[in-house]
Protein backbone atom coordinates (compact mmCIF):
# COMPACT_ATOMS: atom_id res chain seq x y z
CA UNK A 1 0.00 0.00 0.00
CA UNK A 2 1.61 3.22 -1.04
CA UNK A 3 2.19 5.58 2.09
CA UNK A 4 0.19 8.37 1.04
CA UNK A 5 -3.08 6.22 0.76
CA UNK A 6 -2.73 6.53 4.28
CA UNK A 7 -3.72 10.29 3.53
CA UNK A 8 -6.07 10.08 1.47
CA UNK A 9 -8.52 6.81 1.76
CA UNK A 10 -10.92 9.35 3.38
CA UNK A 11 -10.81 11.41 0.49
CA UNK A 12 -13.67 9.49 -1.07
CA UNK A 13 -16.49 10.24 1.43
CA UNK A 14 -19.62 11.36 0.00
CA UNK A 15 -20.04 14.55 -0.45
CA UNK A 16 -21.28 17.62 -2.33
CA UNK A 17 -20.32 21.43 -3.24
CA UNK A 18 -23.99 21.79 -3.41
CA UNK A 19 -23.81 21.32 0.40
CA UNK A 20 -20.65 23.29 1.36
CA UNK A 21 -21.29 26.53 2.94
CA UNK A 22 -18.18 28.43 4.62
CA UNK A 23 -20.37 30.83 6.21
CA UNK A 24 -19.51 30.98 10.19
CA UNK A 25 -22.85 30.30 12.08
CA UNK A 26 -21.43 29.43 15.31
CA UNK A 27 -19.59 30.90 18.24
CA UNK A 28 -15.63 30.35 18.03
CA UNK A 29 -15.08 27.41 20.39
CA UNK A 30 -18.87 27.15 21.05
CA UNK A 31 -20.54 25.75 18.44
CA UNK A 32 -18.89 23.86 15.01
CA UNK A 33 -19.51 25.74 11.88
CA UNK A 34 -21.35 24.17 9.10
CA UNK A 35 -18.93 23.24 7.31
CA UNK A 36 -17.88 21.17 9.80
CA UNK A 37 -20.86 19.50 10.03
CA UNK A 38 -20.59 18.19 6.78
CA UNK A 39 -17.31 16.54 6.96
CA UNK A 40 -18.93 14.88 10.08
CA UNK A 41 -21.68 13.48 7.95
CA UNK A 42 -18.99 12.42 4.54
CA UNK A 43 -17.01 10.75 7.51
CA UNK A 44 -19.75 8.73 8.72
CA UNK A 45 -20.82 7.78 4.84
CA UNK A 46 -17.24 6.37 4.69
CA UNK A 47 -17.68 3.03 7.09
CA UNK A 48 -19.40 0.99 4.57
CA UNK A 49 -16.66 1.11 2.84
CA UNK A 50 -14.52 0.16 5.12
CA UNK A 51 -16.63 -3.05 5.51
CA UNK A 52 -15.50 -4.31 2.86
CA UNK A 53 -12.26 -4.42 3.80
CA UNK A 54 -12.20 -5.62 7.22
CA UNK A 55 -10.66 -8.80 8.41
CA UNK A 56 -13.31 -10.92 10.08
CA UNK A 57 -11.60 -14.34 10.14
CA UNK A 58 -12.09 -15.15 13.88
CA UNK A 59 -8.28 -17.30 12.93
CA UNK A 60 -6.49 -14.47 11.16
CA UNK A 61 -3.30 -12.97 12.82
CA UNK A 62 -4.80 -9.76 11.78
CA UNK A 63 -8.16 -10.13 12.81
CA UNK A 64 -10.09 -6.83 12.98
CA UNK A 65 -7.62 -5.07 10.87
CA UNK A 66 -7.75 -4.10 7.24
CA UNK A 67 -6.86 -4.81 4.04
CA UNK A 68 -6.05 -2.49 1.62
CA UNK A 69 -7.29 -2.50 -2.29
CA UNK A 70 -4.62 -5.42 -2.96
CA UNK A 71 -6.30 -7.74 -0.27
CA UNK A 72 -2.95 -7.08 2.20
CA UNK A 73 -3.52 -6.49 5.71
CA UNK A 74 -1.58 -3.47 6.97
CA UNK A 75 -1.10 -0.76 9.81
CA UNK A 76 -2.09 1.91 7.26
CA UNK A 77 -5.56 1.07 6.66
CA UNK A 78 -6.08 -0.59 9.93
CA UNK A 79 -4.87 3.32 11.31
CA UNK A 80 -6.95 5.07 9.42
CA UNK A 81 -10.31 3.28 10.07
CA UNK A 82 -9.17 4.12 14.08
CA UNK A 83 -8.75 7.54 13.41
CA UNK A 84 -11.74 7.66 11.68
CA UNK A 85 -13.78 6.00 14.36
CA UNK A 86 -12.26 8.30 17.32
CA UNK A 87 -13.99 11.27 14.64
CA UNK A 88 -17.41 9.84 14.61
CA UNK A 89 -17.94 8.68 18.13
CA UNK A 90 -16.77 11.65 19.64
CA UNK A 91 -18.98 14.22 17.45
CA UNK A 92 -22.72 14.83 18.65
CA UNK A 93 -23.18 15.57 14.94
CA UNK A 94 -22.19 11.97 13.58
CA UNK A 95 -24.72 9.04 13.61
CA UNK A 96 -22.21 7.30 15.41
CA UNK A 97 -22.02 9.35 18.36
CA UNK A 98 -20.74 7.54 21.27
CA UNK A 99 -21.83 4.11 18.89
CA UNK A 100 -20.51 1.11 21.70
CA UNK A 101 -20.90 -1.05 18.51
CA UNK A 102 -18.40 0.88 17.06
CA UNK A 103 -16.27 1.81 19.50
CA UNK A 104 -15.82 -2.11 19.91
CA UNK A 105 -14.65 -2.42 16.32
CA UNK A 106 -11.98 0.19 17.23
CA UNK A 107 -10.94 -1.70 19.93
CA UNK A 108 -10.33 -4.80 18.05
CA UNK A 109 -8.88 -2.57 14.85
CA UNK A 110 -6.35 -0.87 17.73
CA UNK A 111 -5.36 -4.19 19.39
CA UNK A 112 -4.78 -5.30 15.02
CA UNK A 113 -2.79 -2.10 15.04
CA UNK A 114 -0.37 -3.67 18.17
CA UNK A 115 0.11 -6.93 16.45
CA UNK A 116 1.38 -5.08 13.04
CA UNK A 117 3.92 -3.22 14.94
CA UNK A 118 7.53 -4.50 15.45
CA UNK A 119 8.85 -4.73 18.91
CA UNK A 120 11.26 -2.06 18.62
CA UNK A 121 8.00 -0.39 17.68
CA UNK A 122 7.88 0.41 14.12
CA UNK A 123 5.19 -0.57 11.64
CA UNK A 124 6.10 -1.57 7.90
CA UNK A 125 4.73 -0.04 4.54
CA UNK A 126 4.29 -3.41 2.84
CA UNK A 127 5.13 -1.81 -0.47
CA UNK A 128 8.55 -0.72 0.11
CA UNK A 129 9.87 -0.09 3.72
CA UNK A 130 10.23 -2.48 6.49
CA UNK A 131 10.73 -1.81 10.20
CA UNK A 132 9.92 2.11 8.51
CA UNK A 133 10.46 4.88 11.62
CA UNK A 134 9.08 7.31 8.72
CA UNK A 135 6.02 5.39 8.46
CA UNK A 136 5.64 5.29 11.73
CA UNK A 137 5.82 9.12 11.99
CA UNK A 138 3.21 9.27 8.97
CA UNK A 139 0.62 6.89 11.24
CA UNK A 140 1.67 8.69 14.60
CA UNK A 141 0.93 12.08 12.60
CA UNK A 142 -3.11 11.00 12.76
CA UNK A 143 -3.41 8.81 15.22
CA UNK A 144 -1.86 10.84 18.25
CA UNK A 145 -5.17 13.27 17.10
CA UNK A 146 -7.24 10.44 17.57
CA UNK A 147 -5.74 9.81 20.81
CA UNK A 148 -6.24 13.64 21.74
CA UNK A 149 -9.82 13.57 20.66
CA UNK A 150 -10.97 10.96 22.25
CA UNK A 151 -8.93 12.25 25.98
CA UNK A 152 -10.51 15.92 25.38
CA UNK A 153 -14.09 13.31 25.29
CA UNK A 154 -13.60 10.45 27.72
CA UNK A 155 -16.18 11.60 30.11
CA UNK A 156 -17.13 8.17 32.84
CA UNK A 157 -14.42 6.33 30.99
CA UNK A 158 -16.38 6.03 27.80
CA UNK A 159 -13.41 5.67 25.73
CA UNK A 160 -10.63 4.07 27.54
CA UNK A 161 -10.61 0.66 26.37
CA UNK A 162 -9.74 2.47 23.11
CA UNK A 163 -7.21 4.42 24.24
CA UNK A 164 -5.35 1.80 26.40
CA UNK A 165 -4.47 -0.37 23.49
CA UNK A 166 -3.91 2.81 21.20
CA UNK A 167 -1.74 4.71 24.11
CA UNK A 168 0.11 1.51 23.97
CA UNK A 169 0.77 1.44 20.53
CA UNK A 170 1.48 5.22 20.38
CA UNK A 171 4.58 5.35 23.24
CA UNK A 172 6.01 2.61 21.05
CA UNK A 173 5.84 4.53 18.04
CA UNK A 174 7.35 7.16 19.88
CA UNK A 175 9.73 4.69 21.11
CA UNK A 176 10.95 3.96 17.67
CA UNK A 177 11.03 7.73 16.44
CA UNK A 178 13.51 9.13 19.54
CA UNK A 179 16.01 6.48 18.02
CA UNK A 180 15.35 5.83 14.18
CA UNK A 181 16.33 6.91 10.78
CA UNK A 182 15.22 8.17 7.92
CA UNK A 183 15.01 7.70 4.21
CA UNK A 184 14.05 11.19 2.68
CA UNK A 185 14.63 14.67 3.16
CA UNK A 186 10.57 14.77 4.16
CA UNK A 187 11.10 12.44 6.45
CA UNK A 188 13.13 14.28 9.14
CA UNK A 189 10.22 16.78 9.38
CA UNK A 190 7.41 13.96 9.43
CA UNK A 191 9.52 12.57 12.08
CA UNK A 192 9.68 16.11 13.81
CA UNK A 193 5.95 16.86 13.37
CA UNK A 194 5.49 13.02 14.93
CA UNK A 195 7.17 13.87 17.84
CA UNK A 196 5.96 17.41 18.22
CA UNK A 197 1.99 15.85 18.41
CA UNK A 198 3.26 12.27 20.93
CA UNK A 199 5.05 15.93 23.26
CA UNK A 200 1.66 17.63 23.38
CA UNK A 201 -0.32 14.34 25.27
CA UNK A 202 2.83 13.64 26.95
CA UNK A 203 5.70 16.08 27.30
CA UNK A 204 8.75 12.86 27.33
CA UNK A 205 11.68 15.40 26.81
CA UNK A 206 13.80 12.80 24.53
CA UNK A 207 10.30 13.63 21.81
CA UNK A 208 11.76 17.46 21.87
CA UNK A 209 15.57 16.41 22.25
CA UNK A 210 15.10 14.27 18.89
CA UNK A 211 12.87 16.46 17.00
CA UNK A 212 15.31 19.42 18.17
CA UNK A 213 18.50 17.16 16.71
CA UNK A 214 16.71 17.23 13.42
CA UNK A 215 16.10 20.53 13.29
CA UNK A 216 19.63 21.43 14.03
CA UNK A 217 19.96 19.86 9.81
CA UNK A 218 18.17 23.45 9.06
CA UNK A 219 15.68 23.81 6.69
CA UNK A 220 16.11 22.70 3.08
CA UNK A 221 13.70 25.49 1.52
CA UNK A 222 15.29 26.90 -2.15
CA UNK A 223 15.21 31.02 -2.68
CA UNK A 224 11.58 29.71 -4.81
CA UNK A 225 10.32 28.78 -1.41
CA UNK A 226 10.51 24.89 -2.33
CA UNK A 227 11.93 21.96 -0.53
CA UNK A 228 15.04 19.53 -1.84
CA UNK A 229 12.15 16.98 -3.47
CA UNK A 230 9.91 20.00 -5.06
CA UNK A 231 7.24 17.74 -4.44
CA UNK A 232 4.53 19.65 -5.02
CA UNK A 233 1.77 17.31 -5.50
CA UNK A 234 2.86 15.23 -2.10
CA UNK A 235 5.46 15.89 0.28
CA UNK A 236 5.49 19.88 0.18
CA UNK A 237 1.74 20.08 1.47
CA UNK A 238 3.20 17.43 3.99
CA UNK A 239 6.06 18.88 5.20
CA UNK A 240 4.02 22.43 5.89
CA UNK A 241 1.78 20.60 7.83
CA UNK A 242 4.38 19.03 9.73
CA UNK A 243 6.21 22.14 10.75
CA UNK A 244 3.00 23.95 11.85
CA UNK A 245 2.71 21.03 14.55
CA UNK A 246 6.32 21.67 15.42
CA UNK A 247 5.49 25.28 15.97
CA UNK A 248 2.72 24.70 18.24
CA UNK A 249 4.28 22.32 20.04
CA UNK A 250 7.59 24.10 20.95
CA UNK A 251 7.80 27.45 19.78
CA UNK A 252 9.21 27.68 16.52
CA UNK A 253 7.63 30.70 14.88
CA UNK A 254 10.67 30.71 12.39
CA UNK A 255 9.07 27.76 10.61
CA UNK A 256 5.83 29.36 9.95
CA UNK A 257 7.80 31.54 7.75
CA UNK A 258 9.10 28.53 5.95
CA UNK A 259 5.51 27.59 5.46
CA UNK A 260 4.24 30.82 4.43
CA UNK A 261 7.22 31.30 1.88
CA UNK A 262 6.38 27.50 0.11
CA UNK A 263 2.35 29.17 0.54
CA UNK A 264 3.20 31.89 -1.53
CA UNK A 265 5.30 29.83 -4.37
CA UNK A 266 2.31 27.39 -4.68
CA UNK A 267 0.25 30.19 -5.47
CA UNK A 268 1.77 30.16 -9.19
CA UNK A 269 1.46 26.20 -9.09
CA UNK A 270 -2.15 26.14 -9.90
CA UNK A 271 -3.44 25.04 -13.58
CA UNK A 272 -6.55 26.25 -14.63
CA UNK A 273 -8.58 22.89 -13.87
CA UNK A 274 -6.99 23.37 -10.25
CA UNK A 275 -4.44 20.65 -10.73
CA UNK A 276 -1.20 21.05 -9.22
CA UNK A 277 2.24 21.60 -11.22
CA UNK A 278 4.31 18.36 -10.48
CA UNK A 279 6.56 18.60 -13.31
CA UNK A 280 9.39 19.58 -11.60
CA UNK A 281 9.34 16.89 -8.62
CA UNK A 282 12.22 14.43 -8.26
CA UNK A 283 9.70 12.21 -6.43
CA UNK A 284 6.88 9.93 -7.80
CA UNK A 285 4.32 13.05 -8.18
CA UNK A 286 6.33 13.87 -11.29
CA UNK A 287 3.93 14.49 -13.67
CA UNK A 288 1.23 13.11 -12.22
CA UNK A 289 -2.30 14.20 -11.45
CA UNK A 290 -2.31 16.10 -7.99
CA UNK A 291 -5.10 18.28 -6.57
CA UNK A 292 -4.51 20.64 -3.60
CA UNK A 293 -6.70 19.15 -0.89
CA UNK A 294 -3.90 18.60 1.65
CA UNK A 295 -2.73 22.20 1.46
CA UNK A 296 -6.05 23.06 2.64
CA UNK A 297 -4.69 22.74 6.17
CA UNK A 298 -1.77 25.05 5.83
CA UNK A 299 -3.78 27.58 3.91
CA UNK A 300 -6.69 27.70 6.69
CA UNK A 301 -3.90 28.26 9.61
CA UNK A 302 -1.95 30.60 8.10
CA UNK A 303 -4.84 32.48 6.65
CA UNK A 304 -6.48 32.65 10.24
CA UNK A 305 -3.20 33.31 11.96
CA UNK A 306 -2.32 36.19 9.68
CA UNK A 307 -5.56 37.30 8.38
CA UNK A 308 -4.11 36.40 5.06
CA UNK A 309 -6.21 37.41 2.39
CA UNK A 310 -4.28 35.57 -0.76
CA UNK A 311 -4.39 32.31 1.42
CA UNK A 312 -7.98 32.58 2.57
CA UNK A 313 -8.81 33.20 -1.05
CA UNK A 314 -6.05 30.02 -2.18
CA UNK A 315 -8.73 28.01 0.87
CA UNK A 316 -12.44 29.68 -0.89
CA UNK A 317 -10.86 27.81 -4.41
CA UNK A 318 -9.66 24.35 -3.26
CA UNK A 319 -12.93 24.19 -1.09
CA UNK A 320 -15.15 24.85 -4.47
CA UNK A 321 -13.17 21.92 -6.46
CA UNK A 322 -12.57 19.86 -3.28
CA UNK A 323 -14.75 20.02 -0.79
CA UNK A 324 -15.17 16.28 -0.51
CA UNK A 325 -11.30 16.05 -0.37
CA UNK A 326 -10.10 18.12 2.29
CA UNK A 327 -12.16 16.04 4.98
CA UNK A 328 -8.78 13.99 4.85
CA UNK A 329 -7.73 16.44 7.60
CA UNK A 330 -11.45 16.03 9.79
CA UNK A 331 -9.05 15.32 13.03
CA UNK A 332 -7.35 18.76 12.42
CA UNK A 333 -10.62 20.43 12.29
CA UNK A 334 -11.99 19.23 15.20
CA UNK A 335 -8.89 18.90 17.54
CA UNK A 336 -7.93 22.54 16.73
CA UNK A 337 -11.47 25.09 17.17
CA UNK A 338 -9.02 27.83 15.72
CA UNK A 339 -9.95 26.63 12.57
CA UNK A 340 -13.65 27.22 13.19
CA UNK A 341 -13.27 30.99 12.76
CA UNK A 342 -14.61 32.74 9.45
CA UNK A 343 -11.90 33.26 6.88
CA UNK A 344 -10.94 36.80 6.50
CA UNK A 345 -12.41 38.40 3.06
CA UNK A 346 -9.68 37.33 0.43
CA UNK A 347 -8.84 38.73 -2.96
CA UNK A 348 -8.05 36.52 -5.51
CA UNK A 349 -5.38 34.08 -6.57
CA UNK A 350 -2.46 35.23 -9.09
CA UNK A 351 -4.51 33.77 -12.79
CA UNK A 352 -2.19 36.34 -15.18
CA UNK A 353 1.62 36.08 -14.71
CA UNK A 354 4.73 35.08 -15.94
CA UNK A 355 6.78 34.03 -13.58
CA UNK A 356 10.21 32.27 -13.14
CA UNK A 357 11.54 29.35 -10.18
CA UNK A 358 15.10 29.14 -11.46
CA UNK A 359 15.74 26.73 -8.45
CA UNK A 360 13.06 24.28 -9.08
CA UNK A 361 14.22 24.73 -12.76
CA UNK A 362 10.75 26.04 -14.47
CA UNK A 363 8.92 29.04 -15.67
CA UNK A 364 5.32 29.37 -15.38
CA UNK A 365 3.01 31.29 -17.95
CA UNK A 366 -0.97 31.81 -17.02
CA UNK A 367 -3.25 33.74 -18.73
CA UNK A 368 -6.40 33.08 -16.65
CA UNK A 369 -7.94 30.11 -18.80
CA UNK A 370 -4.78 28.68 -20.04
CA UNK A 371 -1.17 27.89 -18.67
CA UNK A 372 2.26 26.81 -19.89
CA UNK A 373 5.04 25.16 -17.86
CA UNK A 374 8.59 25.55 -19.48
CA UNK A 375 11.22 23.16 -17.78
CA UNK A 376 15.13 22.36 -17.68
CA UNK A 377 16.49 19.03 -16.75
CA UNK A 378 13.42 17.34 -18.72
CA UNK A 379 12.82 15.69 -21.36
CA UNK A 380 9.19 16.88 -21.45
CA UNK A 381 10.58 20.36 -21.76
CA UNK A 382 6.47 21.80 -22.18
CA UNK A 383 3.37 21.55 -20.43
CA UNK A 384 0.51 23.49 -21.75
CA UNK A 385 -3.20 23.08 -20.05
CA UNK A 386 -6.49 24.84 -21.42
CA UNK A 387 -8.99 23.32 -18.97
CA UNK A 388 -9.01 19.79 -18.84
CA UNK A 389 -7.52 19.65 -22.47
CA UNK A 390 -3.86 18.62 -21.80
CA UNK A 391 -0.48 18.46 -23.33
CA UNK A 392 1.13 16.86 -20.76
CA UNK A 393 4.79 16.92 -22.25
CA UNK A 394 6.51 17.83 -25.44
CA UNK A 395 9.53 16.14 -26.24
CA UNK A 396 12.26 16.20 -29.50
CA UNK A 397 14.52 13.28 -30.32
CA UNK A 398 16.81 12.41 -33.16
CA UNK A 399 18.40 9.43 -33.48
CA UNK A 400 22.34 10.64 -32.88
CA UNK A 401 24.37 8.02 -31.76
CA UNK A 402 21.76 6.96 -28.99
CA UNK A 403 21.95 10.33 -27.54
CA UNK A 404 19.46 12.18 -29.12
CA UNK A 405 16.55 12.95 -26.59
CA UNK A 406 16.72 16.41 -26.11
CA UNK A 407 16.82 17.88 -22.88
CA UNK A 408 18.17 21.30 -21.73
CA UNK A 409 20.29 22.36 -18.91
CA UNK A 410 19.07 25.52 -18.42
CA UNK A 411 17.02 28.60 -19.63
CA UNK A 412 17.58 31.72 -20.50
CA UNK A 413 15.18 34.86 -21.02
CA UNK A 414 16.06 37.32 -23.79
CA UNK A 415 13.27 39.96 -23.90
CA UNK A 416 10.17 38.31 -24.64
CA UNK A 417 11.63 34.87 -25.38
CA UNK A 418 13.09 31.79 -23.72
CA UNK A 419 15.93 29.87 -24.52
CA UNK A 420 16.46 26.18 -24.32
CA UNK A 421 19.83 24.25 -26.03
CA UNK A 422 21.87 21.20 -26.17
CA UNK A 423 24.71 20.30 -27.24
CA UNK A 424 25.81 16.72 -28.55
CA UNK A 425 28.86 15.02 -30.05
CA UNK A 426 29.39 11.60 -31.18
CA UNK A 427 33.31 10.32 -31.90
CA UNK A 428 34.82 7.61 -33.09
CA UNK A 429 37.60 6.48 -31.59
CA UNK A 430 41.25 5.50 -32.68
CA UNK A 431 43.85 2.49 -32.15
CA UNK A 432 45.48 2.82 -28.38
CA UNK A 433 48.92 3.37 -28.90
CA UNK A 434 51.45 0.17 -28.33
CA UNK A 435 51.99 1.13 -24.54
CA UNK A 436 48.58 1.47 -23.79
CA UNK A 437 47.22 -2.06 -24.78
CA UNK A 438 46.87 -4.42 -22.66
CA UNK A 439 48.59 -7.94 -23.09
CA UNK A 440 45.34 -9.65 -22.30
CA UNK A 441 43.26 -7.89 -24.52
CA UNK A 442 40.84 -6.63 -22.29
CA UNK A 443 38.51 -4.18 -23.21
CA UNK A 444 37.84 -2.70 -19.82
CA UNK A 445 41.52 -2.17 -19.30
CA UNK A 446 42.02 -0.05 -22.45
CA UNK A 447 39.47 3.26 -21.35
CA UNK A 448 38.05 4.73 -24.58
CA UNK A 449 38.97 7.82 -22.90
CA UNK A 450 42.82 7.01 -23.83
CA UNK A 451 41.93 7.08 -27.31
CA UNK A 452 42.32 10.03 -29.89
CA UNK A 453 38.84 10.81 -31.35
CA UNK A 454 38.00 11.13 -35.05
CA UNK A 455 34.79 11.48 -37.36
CA UNK A 456 33.55 13.84 -34.70
CA UNK A 457 29.66 14.61 -35.40
CA UNK A 458 28.09 17.19 -33.95
CA UNK A 459 24.45 17.84 -33.06
CA UNK A 460 23.13 21.40 -31.70
CA UNK A 461 19.60 22.37 -30.72
CA UNK A 462 18.23 25.87 -30.24
CA UNK A 463 14.56 26.03 -29.26
CA UNK A 464 12.98 29.16 -28.45
CA UNK A 465 9.60 29.91 -26.73
CA UNK A 466 7.52 32.91 -26.90
CA UNK A 467 3.92 33.72 -25.73
CA UNK A 468 1.69 34.27 -28.38
CA UNK A 469 -2.10 35.29 -28.70
CA UNK A 470 -3.94 32.05 -26.68
CA UNK A 471 -0.54 30.23 -26.56
CA UNK A 472 2.68 29.70 -27.73
CA UNK A 473 5.11 29.95 -30.33
CA UNK A 474 7.51 26.84 -29.91
CA UNK A 475 10.98 27.40 -32.60
CA UNK A 476 13.05 24.71 -32.98
CA UNK A 477 16.81 24.89 -35.06
CA UNK A 478 18.28 21.79 -35.10
CA UNK A 479 21.49 21.28 -37.12
CA UNK A 480 25.34 20.16 -37.09
CA UNK A 481 25.31 16.55 -38.85
CA UNK A 482 23.22 17.08 -41.55
CA UNK A 483 20.40 13.61 -42.39
CA UNK A 484 19.73 12.83 -38.99
CA UNK A 485 16.06 11.25 -38.24
CA UNK A 486 14.18 13.64 -36.14
CA UNK A 487 10.52 13.35 -34.15
CA UNK A 488 8.67 15.94 -32.36
CA UNK A 489 6.22 14.65 -29.88
CA UNK A 490 3.50 16.03 -28.45
CA UNK A 491 1.93 13.72 -25.79
CA UNK A 492 -1.82 14.49 -24.61
CA UNK A 493 -3.94 13.35 -21.88
CA UNK A 494 -7.18 11.63 -21.26
CA UNK A 495 -9.59 10.02 -24.18
CA UNK A 496 -10.29 12.93 -25.86
CA UNK A 497 -10.72 13.44 -29.99
CA UNK A 498 -8.52 14.24 -32.40
CA UNK A 499 -8.71 16.34 -35.91
CA UNK A 500 -6.78 16.71 -38.61
CA UNK A 501 -4.41 13.51 -37.90
CA UNK A 502 -3.36 10.28 -39.22
CA UNK A 503 -2.49 7.19 -37.36
CA UNK A 504 0.73 6.50 -37.41
CA UNK A 505 0.61 3.12 -38.07
CA UNK A 506 3.54 2.22 -35.27
CA UNK A 507 0.99 2.38 -32.08
CA UNK A 508 -2.39 2.29 -30.81
CA UNK A 509 -2.86 5.95 -30.07
CA UNK A 510 -0.08 7.14 -32.18
CA UNK A 511 -0.83 9.87 -35.29
CA UNK A 512 1.14 11.90 -37.29
CA UNK A 513 0.37 15.28 -38.43
CA UNK A 514 1.56 15.90 -42.34
CA UNK A 515 0.47 19.27 -42.79
CA UNK A 516 -1.63 22.02 -41.54
CA UNK A 517 -2.86 22.16 -38.16
CA UNK A 518 -4.01 19.54 -35.21
CA UNK A 519 -6.63 19.91 -32.80
CA UNK A 520 -7.18 17.71 -29.62
CA UNK A 521 -10.48 18.02 -27.64
CA UNK A 522 -11.61 16.44 -24.24
CA UNK A 523 -15.09 18.12 -23.27
CA UNK A 524 -15.41 21.58 -24.01
CA UNK A 525 -11.72 22.28 -24.51
CA UNK A 526 -9.08 22.36 -26.95
CA UNK A 527 -5.75 22.58 -28.39
CA UNK A 528 -4.66 23.65 -31.56
CA UNK A 529 -1.27 22.78 -32.55
CA UNK A 530 0.56 22.84 -36.12
CA UNK A 531 1.57 22.79 -38.65
CA UNK A 532 2.39 19.56 -39.35
CA UNK A 533 5.27 17.71 -41.51
CA UNK A 534 5.63 13.93 -41.66
CA UNK A 535 8.89 13.30 -43.56
CA UNK A 536 8.92 9.68 -42.38
CA UNK A 537 7.33 7.56 -39.57
CA UNK A 538 10.37 6.76 -37.47
CA UNK A 539 8.48 7.96 -34.19
CA UNK A 540 10.38 6.10 -31.78
CA UNK A 541 13.96 6.77 -32.54
CA UNK A 542 16.88 4.81 -30.81
CA UNK A 543 18.14 6.43 -27.99
CA UNK A 544 14.57 8.13 -27.42
CA UNK A 545 12.11 8.02 -24.78
CA UNK A 546 9.36 4.90 -25.21
CA UNK A 547 6.17 5.35 -26.36
CA UNK A 548 4.34 7.46 -23.22
CA UNK A 549 0.77 5.18 -23.77
CA UNK A 550 -0.98 8.17 -24.13
CA UNK A 551 -2.74 9.96 -26.94
CA UNK A 552 0.15 11.41 -28.97
CA UNK A 553 0.77 13.07 -32.54
CA UNK A 554 3.97 13.36 -34.11
CA UNK A 555 6.17 16.21 -36.44
CA UNK A 556 9.01 14.70 -38.01
CA UNK A 557 11.98 15.36 -40.26
CA UNK A 558 15.48 15.29 -41.42
CA UNK A 559 18.37 17.27 -39.82
CA UNK A 560 19.14 20.62 -40.27
CA UNK A 561 15.47 20.33 -39.04
CA UNK A 562 13.79 24.20 -38.49
CA UNK A 563 10.21 24.14 -37.44
CA UNK A 564 7.81 26.55 -35.59
CA UNK A 565 5.44 24.89 -34.16
CA UNK A 566 2.29 26.75 -32.36
CA UNK A 567 0.39 25.33 -29.76
CA UNK A 568 -2.74 27.55 -28.22
CA UNK A 569 -6.17 27.41 -27.08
Amino acid sequence: MKRRKFVHLGAMGIGTLAHWNTSYTAKFKDEKPTWLHQIIRQNDQDFPRYEALRITDQNHPYVGGFRDGDDIPNPQTTGYYVLKVACAIISPESSFYQSTSLVEKGIQATNCLLKMQHADGTIDLLSTNFHSPPDTAFSVEKLSVAYALLQKNNQGERYSSMMQPLETFLKRCGESLVVGGIHTPNHRWVVSGALAKLYQIWPDPRYKARAEQWLQENMDQDPDGQYTEKSAGIYSAIINKALIAVHQAFNKPTLLDVVRKNLEMTLFYVHPNMEVVTDASNRQDKGGVNMFENYYYGYRYLALKDKNPRFAAMCRLIEKAYFPRIGTHIENFLDEPFLWQELPSGDNIPTHYVKSFPYSGLVRIRRENWDATLLVNNPNFLTFHHGNAILQGLRLAASFFGKGQFQSNDIKQVGNTWILQQKLDGPYFQPHTKDQIDPSGDWEKMPRGNRKQSEIQYLETIIKLEETKGGLLVDIDMKGTDGVPVSLELIFRGDGRFEGVIPSGKENNAYLLKEGEGKYSLGEDSIRFGPGRAEHKAIHLRGGLPFAQAPSVYITGYTPFTHQLFIRQ
